[in-house]
């Protein structure tokens, strides 16, 4: 019997809308293409949560976050479990993780694989990919990027093609492939930071799309849309214009398509080591990005732009398809170890196995208690409830542009809504995070995000009678 082989390739803020087989006639994403023309494409996945930390954190355990308890990149984690890819390694799979995971359960350690190549979002001495660029290219700080007042800016890479962090994560992930045995199970896990922003691809890659394309989608009434949107960034308090917005898109769809080129590296060497027909791959990502709908950037929203995710998922002896049942990335630890032949308790998970049955309904969480935002979602509509407001949203077209909820309110459909959504509200085992610890809005848009562990290093390079306007190191995590 074949292997079962297992291979996730995980993108942080990829639209939903950003694969070219799945409608986008703009982007250049040939990689992704040849994958959805051998797979299933789930066109209805909604995010556990619209945010890094705890979306993660549900595709790890399964739970949403009203279960594992972290709603907004919180430094705390309430889930205690061990996570499916532990399971996998358990069962004898050769298993690997390569890129970021920005994971506070365990941030740099092994998390259940076998083998770890850590590059998470900031630079510490405890990361893989911070001390690469410190044996080779230690004049360079920001290699994610200018952060803080430069966060949506379109910016070149400092770095160039083949040190870039998005190179990096293809060169570790070939070199495993190349070296793991095809014989046993083999599960990967490739996840790269872009497109998160700064969206800044190498040179000559920043080129590939300079053109004014298709407008961002902004409804003559996106104000009334403005509560369920980040105020962080914010395009009319930004000053961010419809050209700005139009110059951004083009850096994010350069950083998608040079990710798109490393995923066809791997994808090339499970096919020339015969590893691809017995492979499951599955291409997702922890949540969209508004990419100036709704005169808005970033995340953080229960709106389509940022809650709905790729799902493209190739199981082997399966033809190729389309679902528009709804789903979800806590589905991805039973689907894949249901795939995998691994026995568990399905009371364990919040998700279900994709391969053999379906959801009526998914949630979605950003915050908790008073001022959190939940949602309900299905296949057909959606209704979210805004702690902030007290206010109910409910859509039936997407993308969306009208609140219906005051008219259905009395619907046998939206009242049946209400009452599954108040109950998962009710589940929900979140710790509110103290004021003193909430980060305030900058007139950037952001807090300072620079990396501060070199910062030593940083300021030694400015001579004498110039001043650099460097944040002290901090001992909390960085990137949250």
């Amino acid at each position: 019997m074949a292997p079962k082989h297992i291979l996730i390739l995980f993108c942080d803020q990829l639209r939903a809308d950003c694969i070219g087989a799945c409608g986008n006639e703009e982007i250049q994403t040939p990689a992704m293409d040849s994958l959805v023309a051998d797979s299933t494409v789930h066109d209805r996945c909604i995010t556990p949560s619209p945010v890094c930390v705890p979306a993660r954190l549900s595709l790890m355990s399964g739970h949403y976050a009203a279960r594992h308890g972290n709603n907004n990149n919180n430094l705390h984690c309430v889930y205690g479990g061990k996570g499916f890819y532990a399971e996998l390694t358990e069962h004898g799979y050769q298993s690997c993780c390569v890129g970021k995971m920005h994971n506070v359960w365990d941030l740099y350690g092994p998390m259940g694989f076998s083998e770890r190549h850590t590059q998470e979002e900031l630079s510490s001495f405890d990361d893989d990919y911070t001390n690469y660029i410190c044996a080779n290219y230690p004049y360079v700080f920001d290699y994610n990027g200018q952060r803080s007042e430069m966060y949506y800016m379109p910016q070149v890479s400092q770095m160039p093609a083949e040190a870039h962090p998005t190179q990096w994560v293809g060169d570790r992930c070939v070199e495993f492939l190349e070296k793991c045995d095809p014989e046993k199970p083999v599960f990967l896990f490739g996840s790269f930071i872009h497109p998160h922003p700064p969206f800044c691809p190498p040179a000559p890659w920043n080129k590939l799309y300079r053109r004014e394309g298709k407008a961002p989608f902004v409804p003559e009434n996106y104000k009334e849309f403005k509560p369920l949107l980040t105020k962080n960034f914010d395009c009319d308090r930004l000053g961010i214009s419809e050209i700005d917005a139009l110059k951004l898109k083009n850096s994010y769809y350069a950083c998608v398509s040079f990710v798109d080129y490393q995923m066809g590296r791997i994808l090339q060497v499970l096919k020339d080591r015969g590893m691809y027909e017995d492979t499951l791959i599955l291409l997702t990502s922890d949540h969209g990005e508004a990419l100036g709908d709704y005169r808005n950037m970033g995340k953080r929203t229960m709106l389509d732009t940022a809650a709905r995710v790729p799902f493209v998922m190739k199981v082997p002896g399966q033809s190729a398809g389309q679902r528009s049942d709804v789903c979800s990335l806590v589905d991805v630890a039973p689907t894949l170890l249901s795939y995998a032949g691994i026995g568990y308790d399905p009371a364990e998970y919040d998700g279900v196995d994709l391969l053999s049955d379906t959801h009526e309904e998914v949630y979605s969480q950003y915050a908790g208690g008073a001022k959190g935002c939940y949602m309900i979602a299905t296949a057909t509509d959606k209704l979210v409830y805004n702690g902030a407001e007290e206010k109910y949203y409910y859509f039936t077209e997407f993308p969306e542009h009208t609140n219906r909820y005051e008219e259905c309110r009395d619907t046998a459909r939206v009242a049946m809504l209400r009452e599954k959504l108040a109950a998962h509200m009710a589940s929900d085992v979140h710790e509110d995070v103290p004021a003193e610890k909430r980060k305030k809005i900058n007139p950037f848009g952001v807090g300072r995000l620079d990396h501060r562990v070199r910062h030593d290093e940083e300021l030694a390079r400015i001579p004498a009678g110039y001043k650099i306007d460097l944040e002290l190191p901090s001992k909390e995590p960085d990137g949250f």
